[in-house]
């Protein structure tokens, strides 16, 4: 790939190579955020002033980054199943609904065995959260019914998949749960939201392949007394322990901040317990 050593002129080549992906019909159903699109293409365009060189490069940073929604679930027949379901989020047959729903992602599926004692295990440490972001969500904010927050607490999450969110928004009405789903793209505008706790998921390691280093700007950003930061143990064979480029990983963002680290290690994830005010 060439080295950029000149700037080129990226707004009409940028916004056409944006539209044309966000229109393609691999992502198109995404709605994925132009801001999202044109990071990465501004992105790669720091590396080669090559236009092909540019989208060969935007087209694999993409998938790596959104490679995980494709082949989600029919997230507006979820929708209709969940509107006849009871409100109550102790109701099992809620409940059950919500374990399909967790069940149909890698990420989330992991945690399933351990969810009747996660949020407890990490807000035992953290307390309870008044004010709660989940941080490129996921399906994480159907696991609500297991968190007990308190009444009232406000409850943020953030994801760049629009047919998730609008479900996601669905669900908090549903259940009365304040707050909402917000599609952005936390790396390119983190929230600036103040939060008692931020859930940072199974993330971080795309978010270094998308930029190297970003992990550690965007902890500096977050205004967030404690971040759980969780990572996976293992590859998706498990085959490999992926322990020590965690590890890696969170001290390299860490580095020379004043903040606490403690680790929790679970069956099949670590969660680094990031506390940045006592």
């Amino acid at each position: 790939m060439s080295k950029r050593n000149s700037s080129i002129s990226l707004d009409s080549f940028s916004l056409e190579l944006a539209k044309r992906l966000a229109e393609s019909p691999k992502y198109r159903k995404l709605n994925l955020p132009m801001e999202t699109l044109s990071d990465l293409i501004e992105r790669a365009a720091t590396v080669s002033d090559s236009p092909k060189e540019i989208e060969e490069l935007v087209r694999r940073k993409l998938h790596n980054l959104v490679a995980p929604y494709l082949g989600d679930p029919d997230y507006s027949a979820l929708e209709k199943s969940l509107s006849s379901l009871p409100k109550n989020p102790d109701a099992p047959i809620l409940q059950e609904f919500c374990r399909q729903v967790l069940q149909s992602h890698s990420s989330t599926r992991e945690r399933l065995p351990l969810l009747e004692e996660f949020y407890a295990l990490l807000f035992a440490r953290t307390g309870t959260p008044a004010i709660l972001l989940d941080l490129a969500c996921g399906l994480n904010p159907l696991s609500l019914p297991w968190m007990q927050l308190p009444k009232g607490s406000h409850y943020l999450a953030y994801d760049i998949h629009q047919p998730r969110i609008d479900f996601i928004n669905a669900f908090f009405h549903h259940l009365g749960q304040k707050g909402e789903a917000i599609h952005q793209d936390i790396l390119v505008s983190p929230p600036e939201q103040h939060a008692d706790v931020a859930l940072f998921f199974k993330e971080a390691h795309r978010f270094e392949q998308r930029e190297h280093g970003s992990v550690r700007l965007f902890l500096q950003r977050l205004n967030a007394s404690h971040i759980l930061l969780s990572l996976p143990t293992v590859t998706l064979t498990g085959r490999r322990s992926m322990l020590e480029q965690d590890r890696k990983l969170v001290r390299a963002a860490c580095f020379d901040q004043p903040w606490s680290v403690e680790e929790i290690l679970l069956a099949s994830e670590i969660v680094f317990w990031i506390r940045k005010q006592p």
